[in-house]
């Protein structure tokens, strides 16, 4: 394992303007988390094209978010010690290639593989944007800004996943949702090479790669359990020694980063009423917001007859709501409180998933799609970025790379298990006659429990997160994060 010397490097060149480094930061998120949604729309033509299972396509989208999810701590320490910007090429480069191969597939394992990869890609990626960019920004306003600017890419990827995949899958077909990063990627790494400026602070601990491989291993089999009661039930032994066994190894894995000197995920962290109160709300909210985009293509193709491109532009209000509250919070928390935005952010999401959940199999478009959509992810975006702020700002300069790790692998890592939660109550409400009817009704009892997902991450926010205002036009709770344990 190589060691890190501690050691910043400063440019040759002259510095490049900081709108052109939060421009790479941000091509690189937009990048990493189009790839959670973009194939959503492309999972039947995937399914006819391939023979993948129902379970197979639940894995299209987990296996990219599983690796994504349990490698990106990996990922953040891994620029601490290393340089932000040797892992962000690195990762780029790791994640193009993964996307050709993906592209090419031939069969069904060979997706699944790639997917992985492009996960492993991303993990090593998406750390390094945010540091990258808080690096380049001083802390006050403009670093609000900028990470609010970080946190609308990001989440306009999600969104945008929809549309971009819906005009390739009708324009060309599912391969080119893979392969339309290979040139992007290529243009970003190009440009990342010749611009970004080199950042580490070593201090010559090693990489914590059991770590790394516990938490992956123990989230991909508790994901696979979970999705194994579909077909099993809860008391079968396929669905029980999975579970206990990804449990099993979390628990190992918790073990290891209390005990050794370098830890991937040093347990202190959460001694940050901050740190541990945003991630936790991080994961409760990932849970149910990410399985919207994957759960309303599925019930604008399966059950409304959408063609992928007409159920990419059903989206597309949805997408911009999400822009306009990522955009929308930082103005808010100088005034309420990082906290406050968040819990009402939360307290809108909610309102649109309760809305969504009276969706039928006739399927008025304003009603059952725009509307409650719209107030899905407008809540999705004003709870983001308050969040994100809360679990970063103070971080010190060597844990930067693995806070802003963490934020990310919260979200994702309620994500992919969300998902498989979800996936399964669905089918459960379905049964083995999927009808119109019966479809719908297991989308809608999906959207009924991501109602009191968030409903009880409104509650937890506001009686754990720290409630002090933000003084000025300062970090958006950068002040909050830095109130003590009291």
């Amino acid at each position: 394992m190589l060691e890190a010397t501690d050691v910043t490097r400063t440019p040759r060149l002259s510095a490049p303007p900081t709108w052109l480094v939060v421009a790479l930061a941000c091509a690189g998120q937009f990048l990493v988390v189009l790839d959670v949604s973009v194939v959503n729309v492309a999972l039947p033509s995937m399914r006819t094209d391939l023979g993948l299972s129902a379970q197979g396509l639940q894995w299209v989208v987990n296996a990219y978010a599983i690796a994504f999810a349990g490698f990106m701590l990996l990922g953040g320490r891994a620029g601490d010690l290393y340089g932000r910007k040797r892992m962000f090429l690195v990762g780029l480069a790791l994640f193009t290639l993964a996307s050709l191969g993906g592209g090419l597939a031939q069969e069904g394992g060979e997706l699944l593989v790639a997917r992985a990869v492009q996960g492993l890609g991303a993990a090593v990626l998406a750390p390094s944007t945010l540091t990258i960019l808080t690096s380049a920004v001083p802390e006050g306003a403009a670093r609000a800004r900028a990470i609010a600017t970080w946190t609308a890419v990001g989440a306009g990827g999600g969104a945008a996943g929809g549309l971009v995949g819906g005009a390739l899958v009708d324009g060309l077909s599912w391969r080119w949702v893979l392969l339309i990063n290979v040139p992007v990627g290529a243009v970003v790494l190009a440009g990342s090479m010749r611009w970004l400026a080199e950042s580490r602070n070593g201090d010559g601990r090693r990489l914590d790669l059991p770590g790394a491989v516990l938490v992956t291993a123990g989230l991909g089999t508790l994901a696979y359990g979970i999705s194994q009661t579909e077909a099993e039930g809860w008391t079968a032994a396929a669905t029980l020694l999975p579970l206990v066994a990804g449990l099993a190894l979390i628990g190992v894995f918790l073990l290891v980063e209390a005990r050794t000197a370098a830890p991937l995920m040093p347990l202190g962290l959460f001694r940050s009423r901050a740190v541990s109160s945003a991630n936790v709300a991080m994961f409760l909210c990932g849970s149910a917001m990410f399985c919207m985009w994957y759960f309303m293509t599925l019930y604008a193709q399966n059950v409304l007859g959408y063609t992928p491109l007409e159920a990419g532009l059903a989206l597309v209000p949805s997408s911009l709501a999400v822009l306009l509250g990522s955009k929308a919070a930082p103005r808010f928390m100088p005034l309420l409180g990082a906290r406050n935005v968040a819990v009402i952010g939360t307290v809108v999401a909610a309102v649109g998933f309760g809305w969504q959940s009276l969706m039928t199999p006739a399927g008025n478009y304003l009603t059952e799609i725009m509307f409650p959509g719209i107030l899905m992810m407008l809540g999705a975006g004003l709870t983001a970025t308050p969040l994100a702020s809360l679990a970063t700002a103070g971080a010190a300069p060597g844990e930067a790379g693995l806070v802003s790790g963490l934020v990310n692998t919260s979200r994702t890592m309620g994500g992919s298990l969300g998902l498989a939660v979800m996936s399964t109550i669905a089918a459960a409400r379905t049964g083995d006659s999927p009808t119109l009817g019966a479809l719908t009704e297991g989308y809608a009892l999906v959207f009924r429990t991501g109602t009191g997902v968030l409903a009880a991450g409104a509650v937890l926010m506001l009686v754990w997160l720290p409630g002090r205002k933000p003084a000025g036009g300062a970090s958006a709770g950068g002040e909050s994060a830095r109130i003590s344990e009291k």
